[in-house]
């Protein structure tokens, strides 16, 4: 009864105003002190498992023969603070890709490999390794206007209102962060501790997993992984984000 009444009030609330950078939190800083431990400790977050699987990949030359990340990028840290400037502009495709896509861009133009599929444990694993060479450094969006029209869009979506509830992602994360849904609280909807380790998964995912989870919450239809709306929308929050300090990968509930 209390959901159905809380989702009333979501339905007939104004479109909320963005965070001020000075009230801006992590979902880090809402969680028990027990989650916020496993975070930290480094023997006890899940997601460094897959950290070790993708410093050992980005040490491993592939079946086609090709060098290996580290053949022409050197050892793992030298990606340090990569992450937390995409998703970034790619020249050849003349279009912003994110992370993931960077990578699987080097395995087919560099590798001469198939790119890896969506959420798969290769491609989580190499993703974790690099953007746990940021962990600590500031969310810092690239100042290059290519990329402003897919930063405008990912505004769009973002505060757009839509699937059967008729909500947007701000309504609760920008308008209603802090209060409670159920058991959970919500949070601003960062996404400086991606590839995170979800309990609820019981798996490490990536941001486009769990912004297709909120569109299916909000009985949307998701767009297909890969879909530029997602590198859209992670171009938008992660200049929401800025300042913020990466923690990939980050331990939710």
């Amino acid at each position: 009864m209390r959901r159905a009444v809380f989702v009333a009030l979501l339905l007939a609330a104004p479109a909320a105003a963005e965070i001020a950078p000075g009230e801006r939190r992590s979902g880090f800083d809402q969680m028990t002190p027990e989650l916020r431990a496993m975070q930290t400790d480094e023997a006890a977050n899940p997601g460094l498992l897959w950290v070790g699987d993708g410093e050992e990949a980005w040490a491993t030359a592939p079946l086609t023969g090709r060098p290996a990340c580290a053949g022409c990028h050197g050892g793992i840290t030298a990606m340090r603070g990569v992450a937390a400037r995409y998703p970034a502009w790619d020249e050849a495709t003349a279009r912003p890709v994110d992370l993931q896509g960077r990578i699987n861009l080097c395995r087919t133009r560099h590798q001469g490999a198939d790119p890896f599929s969506a959420e798969s444990r290769p491609l989580l694993a190499l993703t974790a390794a690099v953007a746990a060479q940021a962990r600590g450094l500031p969310v810092a969006p690239p100042a290059d206007s290519r990329l402003d029209p897919a930063r405008a869009e990912g505004e769009r979506l973002f505060t757009r209102r839509t699937g059967q509830l008729d909500l947007s992602c701000a309504n609760c994360h920008d308008g209603l962060w802090g209060r409670r849904l159920g058991a959970s609280t919500i949070p601003q909807g960062h996404p400086n501790g991606y590839p995170l380790y979800r309990l609820e998964w019981q798996d490490l995912g990536s941001l486009q997993r769990r912004l297709r989870n909120c569109l299916t919450g909000m009985r949307a239809e998701p767009y297909p992984f890969g879909a530029p709306e997602y590198v859209a929308l992670e171009l938008h929050l992660m200049r929401r984000a800025a300042g913020l300090p990466v923690e990939a990968p980050a331990v939710r509930p």
